[in-house]
């Protein structure tokens, strides 16, 4: 996979073992993905209940299976994509009925097979998040949701995800390097990519509860809800339903 400007020399390509050194940590409410567990519950709220009792849900990059509950009451039968074995391991242990190592651009499934397609937290991570995109839409039944989420590429996500986020030293916080801002995600370009393959995405901003997040820190909460804001800028949100 090639860089967004055709150069791969400033983009990492260590994050699958940087998610294997931190498989042990995946239901931990205060470990260093925690964050992605709010973010799971955020999501969601935004994935219809399952339409039939062989309702599919694809999750890609589920990575240990943080959404593997929440697609379970609604309803699907959950599948679940990633790299990392060592994480797909933890997935199966909550939920997903089927786990299956591979690249979430090209994607070992039939077109139109799952009624409803998840991409959470993964696309800033990926040299051509819109070749994820596409897969998502092709494997997507026609009148089927996708739900993506990701970080913007604005100058305020590069202050609050790497700058704020990497270096407070507070429970949850992702260890410095998680992130490469070369990989964030414009969202004129995703929701083109979207549209050219069938989903005519709806983008909203998600940020953490501020009292949530103070009491937290405090050490007097174990989660923290997430609140949707009118501004994209740093995380944000995308669902449409496929034509």
């Amino acid at each position: 996979m090639l860089a967004r400007n055709g150069d791969t020399s400033e983009i990492r390509k260590d994050f699958i073992s940087d998610y294997d050194e931190l498989a042990d940590q995946w239901w931990d409410p205060r470990g260093a993905l925690a964050p992605l567990g709010w973010i799971a519950r955020a999501r969601a709220d935004f994935v219809p209940g399952a339409r039939h009792e062989e309702a599919r849900l694809l999750d890609i990059a589920c990575g240990g299976g943080l959404f593997g509950p929440h697609a379970v009451a609604k309803g699907y039968r959950a599948v679940g994509v990633d790299l990392s074995e060592l994480s797909l391991r933890e997935a199966r242990r909550h939920g997903y009925a089927e786990t299956v190592r591979a690249d979430a651009t090209a994607l070992p499934f039939d077109d139109a097979t799952f009624d409803a397609v998840t991409a959470g937290q993964c696309l800033e991570h990926v040299p051509d998040p819109f070749a994820v995109v596409a897969e998502a839409c092709r494997v997507l039944r026609p009148g089927g949701t996708l739900v993506v989420d990701t970080i913007a590429d604005t100058r305020t996500a590069r202050l609050v995800s790497i700058t704020l986020a990497e270096n407070v030293p507070i429970a949850g916080h992702p260890p410095r390097g998680t992130h490469d801002h070369h990989l964030f995600v414009n969202r004129k370009r995703l929701t083109t990519a979207a549209r050219r393959h069938g989903v005519e995405l709806t983008l909203l901003g998600l940020r953490p509860r501020l009292r949530d997040m103070a009491r937290y820190a405090a050490g007097r909460l174990d989660a923290v809800r997430l609140v949707r804001t009118r501004s994209t800028s740093v995380l944000y949100l995308g669902v449409g339903t496929k034509k």
